[in-house]
């Protein structure tokens, strides 16, 4: 890494995660959070009046939209299956104009009926109800649509516009929130929606929720630095673990690495709030082998976190850094001989 890349990570970009983060450290949202509870299971007959009943006793916009936000993760199940068949009938018929926007109104009645009447919908149908319950509330809300990054999608190479968030407005800002990601998981095993709210993605700092999520319209991502289409496809993979713990890989900057065997290898990460170094480690992975592999870990200023690693057999491997077993980053690497 060049001295002057160096100097950026260490005192510019730590500043900007700072700033953003602290916007609202003072605000209390269990009020928010305890109003939308008591009004879990309620229609959506009349969002007007749902919007008012969970925002009324509120006086800040945040808490207001905090109420709305959490409602609605907690109230409405990720219809995977839809969103599947959306994603392969999109593809089908992705050069045939006609085809794809007669699909997208079909799509679009049916997505919205079940949403009314079963409260199941995908990406879209999470980011109209945002929008419009928080317009019901005084709040200005935009949709915003474009890619997802998971560890299938977006990896290298850019698939058609496969998802949809909102950006809203809160004293005089913008700030990013993904409720479709916040809302729970789909279980393989059990093969149904798990509810799990995850606020990591309720106003997300913009630099960590560009590493999966790219609009249509840059200006959107909100970042002081310019991100290109090239930084968001071809970076480590990263997983919502990395909003939970606040985790951003910061160098390499690219999914793909080399190295040679014996080489001392450095890794930055940056840190939004402290983790525990000592339950983080790297793995190394290929088919059926598996290694954890030995790390020097050390924290430098400004919440950076510095991980040397030397690597021993060569080949290429899956990369996996981890804390406290969950996944959170993954590079691909080939080691190669002295």
């Amino acid at each position: 890494m060049s001295k002057k890349g160096l100097f950026y990570i260490l005192f510019y970009l730590p500043c900007i995660l700072v700033a953003q983060l602290s916007d609202f450290k003072t605000i209390d949202f269990t009020k928010a959070d305890e109003i939308a509870a008591q009004y879990q299971g309620a229609s959506l007959d009349n969002l007007p009046v749902l919007s008012y009943n969970l925002t009324n006793s509120l006086t800040t916009e945040v808490e207001k939209f905090r109420a709305l936000y959490t409602w609605v993760c907690n109230n409405i199940e990720n219809d995977y299956y839809a969103s599947e068949k959306n994603s392969s009938k999109r593809k089908k018929w992705y050069k045939d104009s006609l085809q794809l926007a007669k699909w997208d109104t079909f799509f679009t009645m049916e997505s919205f009926e079940k949403l009314k009447n079963e409260k199941k919908t995908v990406c879209t149908g999470y980011a109209y109800l945002i929008q419009e319950m928080s317009q019901f509330a005084g709040l200005k809300c935009e949709i915003i649509n474009g890619y997802g990054r998971t560890t299938t999608k977006n990896i290298q190479k850019l698939s058609i516009p496969n998802h949809s968030w909102n950006a809203v407005y809160l004293n005089n800002k913008w700030y990013l929130c993904d409720a479709t990601w916040s809302s729970g998981f789909f279980d393989w095993e059990a093969s149904h929606f798990l509810d799990n709210f995850n606020g990591t993605y309720f106003l997300a700092d913009p630099i960590l929720f560009a590493k999966d999520h790219y609009p249509l319209d840059t200006k959107w991502l909100l970042t002081p630095i310019p991100i290109t289409i090239d930084d968001f496809l071809n970076g480590p993979i990263v997983y919502n673990s990395t909003h939970t713990y606040g985790v951003i890989a910061i160098q390499p900057k690219i999914l793909e690495i080399e190295c040679k065997r014996g080489e001392m290898m450095t890794f930055y990460l940056k840190e939004s709030k402290p983790i525990e170094i000592s339950n983080l480690y790297v793995e190394l992975v290929s088919g059926s082998y598996r290694k954890s592999n030995e790390i020097k870990v050390t924290r430098l200023e400004n919440q950076l976190i510095e991980i040397k690693t030397t690597f021993q057999i060569k080949g290429t491997y899956d990369l996996h850094f981890k804390l406290n077993e969950t996944y959170l980053i993954t590079y691909k690497i080939t080691i190669k001989k002295e």
